[in-house]
């Protein structure tokens, strides 16, 4: 596909990605990911032909003016769409498939000063949360998803669902939805839960064979009680 042939479908691509879109002259001024992308796609071109000095220039401007910082380096596949897209950060060595979707925030960053492969490759499909970090060299199986402000730091498998700080994969594929993040699991909630049913058994155990600490926990709720009434009065 021809360089003028990919510019036309990732603007066409945003009708399909946002449902908010009513007009074209909306995408002059209401879309900086879309931009960000077009003139990634020219200056990707002039990067690996050796204008290197241009390209990088060209890229320095157009984070100027849409707040995403895309290196020249980095390949970008057909239909990716960075939506919102402020604070966006793809670096060199970043590999992006096909028809994936990117949030507001987020990173694809190294964790090394060496030549080489050092950012993450996202593979086709993929959906990425707002803020989330996806650091090293690693990779992220096709149509899988990021929770927003995730920071995934291994690779993911295909059809999966990685949250988290560091991210955990849930191996239970996910939501085909790209905008149902509302429907991700919640880590923290469910080992709270399952710590808070712990301690009711335990509590359990030791109402039923030790009295004596039943009533020295209760002379200790009295005097935290009557603590609490000093404080406020």
């Amino acid at each position: 596909m021809g360089l003028l042939s990919e510019i036309a479908e990732d603007f066409s691509n945003v009708y399909k990605n946002d449902p908010a879109i009513s007009s074209r002259l909306e995408l002059l001024f209401n879309y900086p990911g879309v931009w960000a992308i077009f003139w990634y796609r020219i200056a990707h071109r002039l990067y690996i032909n050796n204008f290197r000095t241009l390209a990088r220039f060209i890229m320095g401007m157009s984070q100027i003016f849409t707040h995403i910082d895309i290196h020249p380096g980095a390949t970008i596949g057909r239909r990716v769409f960075i939506d919102h897209g402020t604070g966006v950060v793809i670096g060199q060595t970043a590999v992006i498939e096909d028809d994936v979707l990117i949030y507001q925030g987020v990173t694809l960053g190294g964790v090394s000063l060496s030549a080489g492969k050092r950012h993450p490759t996202i593979k086709r499909g993929v959906v990425i949360g707002a803020g989330a970090k996806i650091l090293g060299n690693i990779t992220i199986g096709e149509n899988s998803k990021v929770g927003a402000n995730s920071v995934v730091v291994r690779n993911v498998p295909e059809n999966s669902t990685a949250i988290g700080i560091p991210a955990h994969v849930i191996q239970k594929g996910r939501d085909k939805d790209p905008l149902g993040h509302n429907k991700l699991p919640d880590i923290n909630k469910e080992m709270f839960e399952y710590l808070l049913k712990r301690v009711a058994i335990l509590e359990h155990i030791m109402v039923q064979d030790n009295t004596d600490i039943l009533e020295q926990d209760l002379q200790l709720e009295n005097i935290y009680e009557s603590f609490i009434k000093a404080m406020k009065n």
